[in-house]
């Protein structure tokens, strides 16, 4: 019922790219939004994701999150999960485009799963260096193949609770993307958010999954895109997307994809 109300509520509140005054967040809606997605990256997603839905071998998956509104056990085949847990084509096909769009040098993701929402990070720019972050080991070693067989390169996979994880990570440079796809809880989204701060440019962007999952979620992005350092926010309903564009006014922008 949650979801149901937070989407009605988005639909009366969202718009497209007419009335908005921003050069920033006109360019970005026109010319990557609802830009056609490139036909061989769609390929490339959809030979992926087609691999995974092929493997019937069974995991056992540990989860330090939210937990699953789908799986009633953690012994689950690995077609399964990318079939429900992981990233839709639709918001793949998104992230591609805005990889793209922005041609991000370096990238976190929280999340790894199974490695499609990865994977989508990677066709979108395949120069960018992506660390990405995954709870359970077993999820981690299918994505590792998955990166191999399919040739995918500077990409760094670390295991572990997050929070721990994060504590032992050293960047070189600033991070230009950070993809929050891990842990859909109030307080593990903030205390991420806020440590993740340490990292970012002028330039640099954050994208968080399923900010309308629950009422907490809900709040976290509330807090979120309120944030001093956030200048431009905008709510794609599955989607919470800030920058921290100095020279931009603060503006929220409710978007349909």
């Amino acid at each position: 019922m949650q979801k149901i109300i937070s989407y009605i509520r988005f639909l009366f509140n969202s718009t497209n790219h007419h009335g908005i005054h921003s050069p920033f967040v006109f360019d970005l809606i026109t010319k990557c939004f609802y830009k056609k997605n490139n036909t061989f990256e769609n390929a490339a997603f959809k030979s992926y994701k087609r691999s995974l839905l092929n493997n019937h071998n069974v995991i056992e998956v540990t989860d330090f999150g939210a937990g699953s509104k789908i799986f009633k056990s953690n012994t689950r085949e690995v077609s399964r999960v990318a079939k429900h847990a992981g990233i839709q084509t639709k918001r793949a096909n998104l992230l591609i485009k805005i990889t793209s769009y922005f041609k991000p040098n370096t990238i976190l993701e929280f999340g790894t799963s199974l490695g499609m929402g990865t994977a989508a990070l990677h066709i979108g720019n395949p120069n960018s260096k992506i660390s990405t972050l995954e709870g359970c080991e077993n999820t981690a070693e299918i994505a590792i193949k998955q990166f191999e067989k399919f040739s995918f390169k500077n990409i760094d996979v670390y295991t572990g609770e997050f929070t721990k994880t994060l504590t032992t990570l050293r960047f070189e440079n600033s991070l230009d993307m950070i993809y929050f796809d891990g842990n859909n809880q109030k307080e593990a989204t903030l205390k991420y958010f806020n440590h993740c701060l340490n990292f970012i440019n002028n330039d640099s962007f954050f994208i968080f999954d399923d900010i309308h999952w629950s009422k907490e979620m809900e709040s976290a992005w509330q807090e979120i895109k309120l944030h001093p350092k956030v200048k431009v926010s905008i709510d794609t309903y599955q989607w919470g997307i800030v920058f921290f564009r100095k020279e931009q006014e603060k503006e929220h922008f409710i978007i349909r994809v």
